[in-house]
């Protein structure tokens, strides 16, 4: 690990050294809010952002992909036969991206790299990315990173870290993709006794955040009662399945498989889905396990705060971004429901834990 440090105003002439290898993307100022793009020429991230509105996951993992194109005309001698769709595999670099953002691709990297199943589509695109953090100095006040298993300085996942320091940045260079990100840029000036510093500004920023969850007893809980807990309707019931809680969540990777088709030529595409959504369960049928919006709030925590927890036993799944908090337009909060599942039947926790 090497720290180095780089004068802002020189910042985008040295990304423009890193276009003749990497794509570049950072968050950009759109009108009220800021969101992943990829940057042009001369344009350096803005800086000046406390979160995107969206979650960076789409850099890895696309709203739409698609995933293969076939061709239904019979003059053709590979007729009906899918061909896998071209993609984009160049090296790329994603300056300027919240720690818990990245934490949220480890978490998500459990769906798509298991030992059983890889999906080769997620994972090209992950290990071709270099994740350059930036610190956050000014968390959000819906932010509860900390003790979610994350914050404002985690390193979990980056390549480098990047921390304001005023005229310039010091860059802590974390991994051999971080050390040829650095190089290809000329990140060379050694900052000198810049370690107790970086550790200074990240105990100011973690004393910063003021929302936290409680997560200790969510492991000891039993499933069922959890399942069958009287305050899922009062948390649901407000609830109006519009997905904004899972389409801007780092964590969540529900996806649909579908055909498109026009004319004789077609494309297979997977696209975000969401279980917030009526028609994520329908079956076949017309039966539909999860016909009702309990069931569906339900299931989005109990996936997230239980589930997970008693699959993985590393923490919940979650990184305490704090965006469905700030853009649910029912004001469903997450870390409410979280501290409901926690302390629920705690008494008969405790007789477990005893």
């Amino acid at each position: 690990m090497k720290i180095v440090e780089i004068d802002k105003k020189k910042l985008a002439g040295e990304l423009d050294r890193l276009r003749g290898t990497y794509r570049i993307f950072g968050p950009v100022k759109e009108e009220k809010f800021s969101n992943f793009r990829e940057l042009t020429q001369g344009q350096v991230p803005d800086f000046d952002f406390l979160n995107t509105r969206l979650s960076p996951k789409a850099l890895v993992y696309p709203q739409s992909e698609v995933m293969f194109d076939y061709s239904m005309d019979e003059a053709r001698e590979d007729h009906h036969v899918m061909h896998e769709a071209s993609k984009d595999d160049t090296q790329r670099a994603v300056i300027g991206i919240r720690p818990c953002d990245v934490k949220a691709f480890l978490l998500v990297r459990k769906n798509f790299d298991t030992p059983e199943y890889k999906d080769p589509y997620w994972l090209k695109a992950f290990e071709a990315t270099t994740f350059v953090g930036f610190a956050c100095n000014v968390p959000c006040n819906s932010c509860f990173c900390t003790s979610a298993g994350s914050g404002p300085y985690d390193e979990q996942g980056l390549d480098i870290l990047l921390v304001d320091e005023g005229q310039k940045f010091l860059v802590k260079i974390l991994t051999e993709k971080g050390e040829r990100l650095a190089a290809a840029a000329g990140w060379t000036a050694e900052a000198g006794e810049a370690t107790a510093r970086i550790e200074e500004m990240k105990q100011a920023a973690e004393a910063k955040i003021t929302s936290f969850v409680s997560t200790d007893h969510l492991g000891d809980q039993d499933t069922l009662k959890l399942y069958e807990a009287p305050f899922w309707e009062d948390a649901s019931f407000s609830c109006i399945n519009c997905g904004t809680c899972t389409f801007i969540c780092p964590t969540c990777w529900c996806y649909d498989i579908q055909d498109e088709t026009r004319g004789k030529t077609g494309k297979r595409m997977r696209n975000w889905d969401s279980c917030m959504f009526p028609l994520f369960t329908l079956h076949g049928s017309g039966h539909n396990p999860r016909g009702t919006k309990l069931q569906r709030v339900r299931q989005r925590f109990m996936h997230k705060l239980k589930y997970y927890v008693d699959k993985y036993g590393d923490g919940i799944q979650c990184v305490g971004c704090g965006r469905c908090v700030r853009q649910c337009p029912v004001n469903i909060d997450i870390r409410r429901v979280c501290d409901l599942m926690n302390s629920h039947d705690i008494a008969a926790v405790a007789c477990d834990v005893k």
